[in-house]
């Protein structure tokens, strides 16, 4: 009963906490929400569902954690050095459990730069082998675009790469849990990873799933793939809870809708488009009002409908 409350309670949350134009919830902290125990021992710090700015510090991804009774397990680097300082700060207030493992979801930037953080206290790094490429090839860049946005905030950030990689899955044995870190297929990113704990039902979904704020659809993105995994071996996993990459914790079900049946809906549109000889420019103008209300709606969802056009005009 305690535990079904809790979970109500942070879906009711999410429901009144999803919009843009809601200012930084954790002033005292670099953080923009407090960590919340969404299942005994899964903490999460749901971030904002808006771009990166100065003001969110650019946490606007979820940081989670995970007290195995013989250490913590981290999901994200964090943005920044010191948003990965800020995460630990609230760790360290309610376990005494040191942190074992950092596990970057992909190879973004609020992912992986706060990883120099936490190697400077010897903290093991674990990665997918794509994501890690992308911190490699692409490092430079990603801190630059933070550096801007972030200015003070940026400083003493600098690339760190994973230390540990995988290619399919990697499993964590660690105090009472087995944590299986998981890359289930081509979704949102190079790299994308799901952690997996099947005796609490519950996956840290990363960018495979969205619910609060649109999918949004870069260049290289496969959405056919993309489909094709979350309708698969992501579904498959039977997960009773999920934490994805952005939003706050939910079900199968709701990310399901906003997720593979936004996709599919997309392409449908932009597939009768093609069929009827429309072009790029006119791509941009198709109906996507049935999602309007995803947060960054306004800044996605002619992009998504570009890149899904280029994606299908040959397929």
């Amino acid at each position: 009963m305690r535990l079904s409350m809790t979970i109500a309670g942070v879906l009711l949350a999410g429901a009144a906490a999803a919009h843009e134009d809601i200012a930084d919830l954790y002033p005292q902290s670099e953080l923009y929400s407090k960590p919340v125990e969404f299942i005994p021992h899964v903490w999460s710090a749901i971030g904002a569902t808006a771009p990166p700015t100065y003001e969110n510090s650019g946490h606007n991804n979820n940081l989670s954690f995970i007290e195995t009774g013989d250490g913590v397990v981290v999901i994200n680097g964090g943005a920044s050095v010191r948003l990965a300082k800020a995460l630990h700060d609230e760790i360290k207030a309610v376990t005494d459990q040191p942190v074992k493992l950092v596990i970057n979801e992909n190879g973004q930037g609020h992912a992986v730069l706060g990883n120099a953080y936490w190697a400077g206290l010897g903290v093991d790094v674990l990665a997918h082998e794509d994501a890690i490429e992308v911190v490699e090839k692409d490092g430079d860049f990603i801190l630059q675009g933070m550096q801007r946005y972030n200015q003070d905030k940026a400083e003493g950030t600098t690339i760190s790469v994973p230390n540990l990689s995988f290619s399919d899955n990697y499993t964590v044995e660690m105090g009472d849990v087995t944590i299986e870190v998981l890359h289930l297929g081509p979704a949102h990113d190079p790299g994308d990873v799901q952690v997996w704990i099947p005796q609490w039902g519950i996956v840290i979904a990363g960018d495979i799933a969205f619910h609060e704020r649109m999918p949004p659809i870069f260049a290289e993105t496969c959405t056919s793939c993309w489909i094709e995994t979350f309708d698969g071996p992501f579904t498959d996993l039977g997960a009773t809870y999920v934490v994805p990459g952005h939003g706050h914790p939910t079900n199968m079900a709701q990310v399901t809708r906003y997720t593979s049946d936004y996709l599919k809906d997309l392409r449908a549109k932009i597939r009768t488009h093609i069929d009827e000889g429309g072009d790029l420019a006119g791509a941009f103008y198709v109906d996507q009002s049935n999602w309007a209300r995803l947060d960054t709606f306004e800044e996605l969802a002619t992009k998504n409908a570009g890149r899904v056009f280029e994606e299908m005009e040959w397929e």
